[in-house]
């Protein structure tokens, strides 16, 4: 199966992707199947990751469920502007169940990358259920800093949070690299930014943040937390940097 140039992944639109797939209620035939793998090759490819077969169904389960998310539960408690620009936010996040898989890769996108394809396939039926689970935004990473303080740890977690009709009765992976936690309430600061997830782009939304803040040992210095909203196939994706309270 070849690959799609970035070329040609730039004139496919997230329009298209919407009007062509991702709306359509009828079962794919193979052309659209080709069609949507080969997107998220590509994308992969930018990741320096490949796709393998067997994600072709959860690709298809979730891109056309892809309107059908589900947002985190969570307490705003303020919100910062300076001069009508939106500069952050702190909110309470309450006690709940999380999947979480844990990947040591050379470059932190490969990471996230092989840890999400992972947390699809148990979203998309492979779990004791037997059921697709549904979407949550934002899925979480989990960055912990050198002691240099300038780089990240190999290992990053990444944590899909539990639809509320399965947080009292979580569902258990197939797949042994996955586990269900337990999190108690945890306070943050976010920060929005948008485009990729890479070391290169978000150390320098670190250093914004902590500019904006100033200095304070309220906040932990070693540990941040990086929110996806959207899958890996959108180009100008939003995200958020957070910065974790001491005091949860």
């Amino acid at each position: 199966m070849a690959l799609i140039s970035l070329e040609d992944l730039d004139g496919l639109d997230d329009e298209q992707l919407d009007d062509d797939i991702t709306d359509n209620p009828e079962p794919m035939d193979e052309a659209e199947r080709e069609r949507l793998f080969n997107h998220w090759q590509a994308v992969a490819s930018t990741h320096q990751v490949s796709v393998p077969p067997e994600m072709t169904g959860p690709i298809q389960e979730m891109t056309r469920r892809n309107q059908q998310r589900e947002q985190i539960p969570f307490a705003l408690t303020s919100r910062h502007e300076k001069r009508g620009d939106f500069l952050y936010e702190e909110r309470v996040y309450p006690a709940g169940n999380w999947a979480c898989i844990t990947k040591g890769e050379k470059l932190y996108e490969q990471s996230i990358s092989l840890a999400f394809m992972k947390l699809m396939r148990f979203i998309c039926k492979e779990n004791s259920t037997g059921r697709y689970l549904g979407i949550t935004i934002p899925i979480v990473s989990n960055i912990h800093m050198m002691a240099d303080s300038n780089s990240f740890e190999k290992d990053i977690l990444t944590a899909y949070y539990l639809p509320a009709e399965f947080q009292a009765n979580p569902p258990q992976p197939t797949d042994p690299d996955i586990t269900i936690v337990y999190r108690s309430p945890f306070r943050v600061i976010a920060r929005t930014f948008f485009g990729t997830t890479t070391e290169e782009t978000i150390s320098p939304q670190i250093t914004m943040l902590w500019e904006i803040l100033g200095v304070t040992e309220d906040l932990h210095h070693d540990n941040y937390m990086v929110a996806v909203y959207e899958n890996p196939g959108v180009q100008c994706r939003r995200n958020e940097i957070w910065f974790i309270r001491r005091d949860t």
